[in-house]
């Protein structure tokens, strides 16, 4: 709905060991309004890094919205994209704040670029609060960051875009949610509906 809304019709979704109960939810997305296109990652575990260097002959060589599926974000896109394009940077993080952020990508900023990214830090070595909030718009030369030995971007591509100046951060207001777990799923659904009913 999201992206339908900011008019994002062409979806690449990749998908791991559960992809059929997410095929068989959202066929070819043509009940949604957007056309969906499946992409299956190769292996468990395989991290975020890898589905999107494999994703290169589906996305071409066109900038991209990148969204991780365990995250609910209340995000205008239009206006990230836009922001995007101003910092002419490789890379833009949505970022949000949370109170215990050493359990995501903490950033540090300097203006809008971002300074220093480290992937969930010990707590007592991090004061910023201002987190990886799970999309992004990159370019496509992100491509020639990726290595078959890569990971995570989180771990192993977003901290050297930011030592090289090329990573920057759209800070956003609306709610966040990461729901990579089968409560802090059902704990987000129920407040992310009663917000919307006004309850």
């Amino acid at each position: 709905a999201l992206c339908r809304k900011h008019e994002i019709r062409d979806l690449l979704i990749s998908v791991g060991p559960l992809g059929d109960k997410i095929r068989e939810h959202f066929g070819d997305g043509s009940r949604f309004g957007v056309r969906i296109t499946y992409l299956t990652q190769e292996g468990a575990g395989s991290g975020t890094a890898q589905p999107v260097r494999h994703a290169r002959a589906e996305l071409g060589d066109a900038p991209f919205l990148l969204i991780y599926g365990d995250v609910l974000a209340d995000l205008n896109l239009t206006d990230l994209i836009d922001f995007h394009f101003t910092c002419q940077g490789l890379a833009t993080l949505a970022l949000t704040s949370v109170a215990r952020a050493s359990d995501w990508g903490v950033v540090s900023l300097h203006g809008t670029k971002i300074a220093t990214f480290t992937e969930k830090p010990p707590s007592a070595k991090t004061r910023s609060h201002v987190i990886n909030a799970g999309v992004a718009v990159l370019q496509p030369e992100i491509f020639t960051y990726l290595t078959h030995q890569d990971g995570k971007l989180e771990a192993d591509v977003f901290p050297r875009l930011a030592k090289e100046g090329k990573l920057f951060g759209y800070l956003f207001e609306g709610r966040w949610y990461d729901v990579g777990s089968p409560e802090t799923y059902e704990a987000a659904v129920k407040e992310w509906g009663s917000v919307v009913s006004g309850g």
